[in-house]
């Protein structure tokens, strides 16, 4: 695993990522009552905790991704001095966080086109399923004109599984 990458993955393979691959920059997307300790090679501002469920549409006694979850990946993103490797991680590794990733992408990527970096995530995941309320929220906020949205769709629900394998992406998208 190089610099300049993002790693996507579920909780279960972080402490071993984060080790392996000399990661710097935590992005953890996960419900309020779960606790996630920042490992202890990662500086605790490096830590962006995001508490929300994974769902799309507001549910009694769950919190939704929110316009200000979306803001504060974006400017954490933004401060990404990209010299070391960052991971994003959710409970599995297939929603939240692919989402996040996209996000995350398209911010520092903000000429390209939204396609090109869906189908890199779908490329290097075969189970991403971008959470799309996240990705609705993030359209909105950097202007992409519901085009991160019509991107999620066009690479469709990924395949089924209880978790997702970690997967790495460049962070320049030269597509």
């Amino acid at each position: 695993m190089s610099e300049k990458r993002l790693i996507v993955g579920p909780l279960s393979a972080v402490n071993d990522t984060v080790r392996a691959a000399n990661v710097q920059c935590l992005v953890t997307l996960i419900n309020g009552e779960t606790h996630i300790a920042t490992p202890e090679s990662i500086a605790p501002g490096n830590h962006l905790r995001l508490s929300m469920n994974d769902i799309i549409e507001p549910q009694q006694g769950l919190v939704p991704p929110s316009e200000n979850h979306v803001v504060e990946l974006v400017e954490f993103a933004k401060s990404w001095d990209r010299e070391q490797p960052m991971m994003i991680h959710c409970w599995a590794g297939i929603s939240r966080s692919t989402a996040a990733a996209f996000i995350t992408l398209c911010t520092l990527n903000p000429g390209r086109d939204e396609r090109a970096i869906a189908k890199t995530i779908r490329e290097a995941s075969a189970t991403a399923t971008p959470n799309r309320r996240l990705v609705h929220l993030a359209d909105s906020l950097l202007q992409r004109e519901g085009r991160m949205l019509d991107a999620v769709d066009l690479i469709g629900r990924g395949e089924m599984t209880f978790e997702a394998d970690v997967f790495e992406l460049d962070a320049t998208i030269t597509a």
